[in-house]
């Protein structure tokens, strides 16, 4: 019976770890009529986060990502303005542990399946917003985002943050085959 109730709690905790190690999420989408091949220059206009230390790791992530592609980076007048938004929300998630199933399916008298026991597990997500605007015609033209579980670790929330913005980019300009 303790090795019944050591396994599934074992399993348990395999499963606690893998829905909070969730794949990162990227999507992007943009104006279908929008010529990007016009577009040689990019200028900030704003990003907006809780914790300034990230301003510069997010313009440092997105440069790195359009200097690839061939855009260039200026004080102000870019043919495209960015704007990057940046949050984080509390999501939860809930695990059941079932014990004291006996020996196979049966049911154990009028008590059923045996124990159950729910708990709670609450975590960060961090959400990245990145869009992109024909600087002449105020018109956005492009949307980024990405959203991944945030860690206790800096290091693996920049790290994060710049393979995130990298798949954000990954077929930009839209409609260049690679």
């Amino acid at each position: 019976m303790n090795a019944q109730r050591t396994i599934f709690a074992s399993v348990g905790i395999v499963l606690l770890f893998a829905s909070m190690s969730s794949a990162q999420q990227v999507k992007t989408d943009y104006d279908r009529s929008a010529n990007f091949g016009q577009y040689k220059t990019y200028s900030w206009e704003k990003v907006q986060t809780q914790d300034p230390l990230w301003v510069a790791r997010i313009k440092e992530a997105v440069n790195a990502s359009l200097a690839m592609r061939g855009l260039t980076p200026v004080e102000s007048g870019g043919d495209i303005a960015i704007v990057a938004i940046e949050t984080t929300q509390n999501q939860q998630t809930l695990n059941t542990f079932y014990d004291g199933f006996g020996g196979g399916w049966r049911w154990r008298g009028m008590g059923g399946f045996g124990d159950a026991t729910t708990t709670t597990q609450t975590y960060k997500v961090g959400t990245l917003v990145v869009d992109l605007f024909d600087a002449h015609s105020k018109g956005l033209i492009w949307r980024g985002s990405s959203s991944d579980t945030l860690s206790d670790k800096s290091d693996k929330n920049i790290k994060n943050l710049d393979k995130g913005v990298q798949k954000m980019f990954d077929h930009f300009p839209p409609g260049e085959k690679k």
